[in-house]
């Protein structure tokens, strides 16, 4: 994927991998819950980077600064 492609749809991708992540954890429940909790808080911090991307284009949208 590139790069502009993912900034462009940055909030679907977030939010599929959230879907998986929940369905694996789900379907999984042998996996160690200290990879569980370490994958949440890795999603946490993509959750931060999605947010400001999505700060930016409305941004750029609406001509104001950040």
């Amino acid at each position: 994927m590139s790069m502009t492609f993912i900034k462009a749809h940055a909030t679907r991708i977030y939010a599929v991998l959230v879907a998986v992540l929940a369905l694996v954890a789900h379907y999984l429940p042998d996996l160690p819950t200290a990879l569980i909790l370490g994958v949440g808080a890795a999603v946490l911090g993509v959750g931060e980077a999605v947010q400001r991307i999505e700060n930016g284009k409305t941004a750029d949208a609406t001509g104001r600064q950040e």
